[in-house]
């Protein structure tokens, strides 16, 4: 079962790629995307990393939680479902 992975803290500089590069490290990522501001374009400092299993997961949040990208220490838990807006 596929594991989704919230990254906080993100360096400004960091895109879809350079996540998906950083985060293999622990596994096998089968989607990274920084989340940007619709209007601006910009990174919004946050993302969603996704692993093919759990234990690719869990490594993840176990060594990459507070470790360096660029100057910044990530925040890295695993995500929570998505809520309805209305």
């Amino acid at each position: 079962m596929a594991t989704k992975l919230y990254v906080g803290n993100l360096p400004y500089s960091a895109n879809d790629q350079s996540l998906a590069e950083f985060f293999s490290e622990a596994g096998e990522v089968t989607q990274a995307n920084v989340v940007t501001d619709k209007f601006s374009g910009r990174s919004r400092g946050f993302g969603f990393v996704e692993y093919a299993n759990d234990a690719e997961g869990d490594q993840a949040v176990k060594d990459l939680n507070g470790k360096d990208m660029d100057g910044r220490k990530l925040v890295v838990n695993e995500a929570r479902p998505q809520q309805p807006r209305g």
